[in-house]
């Protein structure tokens, strides 16, 4: 299947440049969807997870085309995290369990401190995933506002995973830490309610090592005062 055999400056602009952040100083990618040239799909594993491998070619930055190439793709649902903040007592919200990609984790194996988390399910938006998941993994309520973090890709050499953060208020004087999770999809997660410091001191000691959560945590001390404005002032 060709997507595109030409590219041409106008098409580049058009599908391009258009979603791109006019705020931003960095140039817009050079090429689109039109510079590559999809050759072949095939299925190689089709259980929970699944793998494609792709035959493909490509547009040079030096011009003309790659040679034909074969990459194998992870293909993921989108996710949503959610980072639940008590902007009054200044506490975040996280969730433990078992995450068999962390086997290898001398430092801290295979139990990791997250964020709620979940896949978009078809009909969903992210908020609906933020929110359900809040109810499933930490027994949360989340009807207020939740703010856009960021969206990003997880791991792109290797995976279609693309990831919604968003941050929403929680109460966490009325919220008790726990054990949650569905039986029916293996889960066993333990909610605990922190202080922000300590979740940060946790980043710094590597305790806390999955992105969603770096990323998340950051973004909250780098936005703090305007996240615990936003919060506070929605009525909800």
């Amino acid at each position: 299947m060709c997507i595109a055999k030409q590219y041409g400056k106008a098409v580049a602009a058009s599908k391009v440049k258009e979603p791109w952040n006019a705020m931003s100083d960095l140039p817009a990618p050079p090429y689109g969807l039109d510079a590559v040239d999809i050759q072949g799909r095939e299925r190689l594993h089709d259980g929970f997870l699944k793998v494609d491998r792709y035959k493909v070619r490509c547009r040079l930055f030096q011009g003309g085309w790659s040679q034909p190439f074969y990459r194998e793709i992870l293909v993921r649902q989108p996710g949503v995290g959610v980072l639940l903040y008590d902007p009054l007592l200044d506490k975040v919200l996280l969730v433990e369990q078992f995450r068999a990609g962390c086997l290898d984790d001398a430092h801290n194996g295979p139990w990791a401190l997250e964020l709620v988390a979940g896949l978009l399910e078809t009909g969903e938006t992210p908020e609906d995933v933020a929110r359900r998941e809040a109810q499933e993994e930490a027994g949360v309520e989340v009807h207020g506002i939740l703010l856009k973090v960021c969206e990003y890709y997880n791991s792109p050499g290797g995976s279609s995973e693309k990831l919604t953060v968003l941050c929403g208020r929680f109460d966490a004087e009325r919220t008790a830490s726990g054990i949650f999770g569905l039986a029916s999809e293996s889960e066993n997660i333990r909610s605990h309610v922190i202080d922000r410091a300590q979740a940060l001191a946790g980043v710094r000691a590597g305790r806390i090592n999955n992105a969603m959560s770096i990323i998340a945590l950051q973004w909250l001390e780098l936005n703090l005062a305007s996240v615990r404005a936003a919060l506070v002032a929605d009525p909800a």
